[in-house]
């Protein structure tokens, strides 16, 4: 197939292709979460996570919900209806308490059973049904072959939460690197942020956040893993060199600027 001959994005063939390249990239992730868990100790669920106010029996318990939840999305880009991702916020809310202190045997089952519900219902998607427009919880529309990447990225997320020895240093770079780009490209031209120009330096990304006038106050670099980290707030700088006029920065954790939150 030639240049000329490539389907346009949106094509049903780009929309499966990119949801396939996901949901293997999803597989292996969801390998390397279950063997996470596995290896708890129990009384550990109990235990407080990175995410503020959430014990890792949260996180846990939010993983297996969101799988569910995204399974709805999938069903409605099958049948051509507006499932909603979850039945309420309230809802939602409530089954991640009510999930959060059972055995770790049982948190463990959910996560595993969720998973292989959400790769059987996607794989009953044909290639048109990739391509449907599905509605996101906040109230934004995407396509369906996005949600594969969705999940991808709370089961990514969300194991370095849980606290539990797997850090951004394990994410694989293919994921490291898109996260980088689209974090990035929220923040560039964001009012307010300061203008920082982030150097991938084992990857040669190299993009600009932040304030779009006057040069970049500041250059951050290191691993790309490293630079997700920090844009996804799972860091505040660890591993990044931070130059300010060519000077490298002893401190580069207080030198760089506060990112508003991900919404």
């Amino acid at each position: 197939m030639t240049d000329t001959d490539s389907p346009a994005p949106g094509a049903p063939e780009v929309a499966a292709r990119a949801a396939a390249t996901s949901l293997a990239l999803l597989a292996a992730g969801t390998d390397r979460l279950l063997r996470t868990v596995a290896a708890l100790d129990p009384e550990a669920l109990a235990g407080p996570s990175a995410l503020p106010g959430w014990t890792r029996g949260h996180v846990l318990a939010h993983i297996a919900r969101n799988a569910d939840s995204l399974v709805n999305l999938l069903d409605g880009a099958r049948t051509g209806t507006d499932i909603p991702q979850y039945a309420t916020a309230e809802t939602r809310d409530r089954d991640i308490e009510t999930g959060a202190p059972r055995p770790l045997d049982v948190q463990l089952a959910d996560i595993r059973d969720t998973a292989v519900r959400f790769t059987a219902a996607a794989a009953e998607l044909d290639e048109k049904a990739w391509t449907a427009e599905v509605r996101h919880r906040s109230g934004i529309t995407f396509e369906a072959s996005e949600i594969p990447w969705k999940r991808l990225m709370e089961v990514e997320y969300h194991h370095v939460d849980l606290a539990a020895g797997h850090t951004p240093a394990h994410w694989p770079e293919e994921f490291a690197t898109a996260e980088f780009r689209r974090l990035a490209a929220r923040l560039d031209g964001a009012p307010g942020l300061p203008a920082v120009l982030l150097v991938a330096d084992d990857t040669g990304e190299r993009v600009r956040t932040g304030a779009p006038d006057g040069g970049p106050a500041l250059t951050a670099e290191g691993p790309v893993r490293a630079l997700t980290a920090w844009l996804s707030g799972r860091s505040a700088g660890d591993g990044l060199q931070v130059h300010q006029d060519g000077r490298q920065l002893a401190d580069a954790r207080a030198a760089l600027p506060e990112l508003p939150p991900l919404g």
